[in-house]
């Protein structure tokens, strides 16, 4: 099986230097550029399998590239995790809604990164059971595509919120609190209270929720968690 390719796009030569090393001996090819303009012209000229990505860089905000990665066909869906040396949380919501899959603050451990960049390419990778469709009305999930569609179109989200939509309508009618939803999401790394999830259902929200005339399909339980409205409360048209 061939390595998975990774582009990690930090100014801090040492720091890139030694991550860089760290993800090699775990089995990654790995490209470098410490800068916007270089990775912009790394991900043009080559195909990469995940994107670690800086924010605060010299020639700019990695939440614009974010940004312009998740406008774009070809890498809507390139598992996509940040690295922040701003400890404000506003910045880690900001990027986790532009469409990044994780975060990483500064600084961290290598092992750590190295776990967090095989999850994200674990969750974007179909496995070969995966061939179930499950249907709610317009709404339809495809477990082996990983794509869910709303009147036969696909939906713009990210491989964490697939996973995350799919571990609620597994079990419609029943609420979920955070810590069973990251029980669910085998491997995932964000931590069980983190609002970084609140962040993905609201998303969710607005891309399987388009009409503000139908019934709420993720629905918030106050104190308690989410669950995913069953057929007969969510459907009626």
């Amino acid at each position: 099986m061939s390595s998975s390719r990774v582009l990690l796009i930090d100014d801090d030569a040492r720091l890139s230097a030694m991550v860089g090393d760290y993800l090699r001996s775990g089995g990654f090819e790995v490209d470098t550029a410490g800068t916007l303009a270089a990775g912009r012209e790394r991900l043009a000229g080559g195909q990469y399998e995940a994107l670690v990505l800086d924010l605060m860089l010299p020639d700019g905000d990695g939440l614009d590239l974010c940004r312009e990665l998740r406008s774009q066909p070809r890498t809507r869906h390139l598992p996509l995790l940040m690295l922040t040396a701003r400890g404000e949380p506003l910045d880690r919501i900001v990027g986790l809604e532009l469409g990044a899959d994780d975060y990483l603050p500064k600084p961290f451990e290598p092992r750590e990164l190295l776990a967090r960049v095989k999850a994200l390419l674990r969750r974007a990778s179909p496995t070969p059971n995966d061939d179930e469709v499950m249907r709610f009305g317009r709404l339809e999930i495809d477990l082996g595509e990983r794509v869910a569609r709303l009147d036969g179109k696909p939906c713009d989200l990210t491989s964490h919120q697939f996973d995350l939509l799919v571990v609620l309508a597994q079990s419609p009618g029943r609420v979920l609190s955070r810590d069973q939803i990251m029980d669910s999401l085998k491997g995932h790394p964000l931590e069980a209270f983190d609002r970084s999830i609140d962040v993905h259902i609201s998303r969710i929200r607005a891309v399987i929720e388009d009409d503000p005339k139908m019934p709420r399909r993720v629905l918030t339980v106050r104190g308690a968690g989410y669950v995913f409205a069953k057929k007969q409360d969510a459907d009626q048209e």
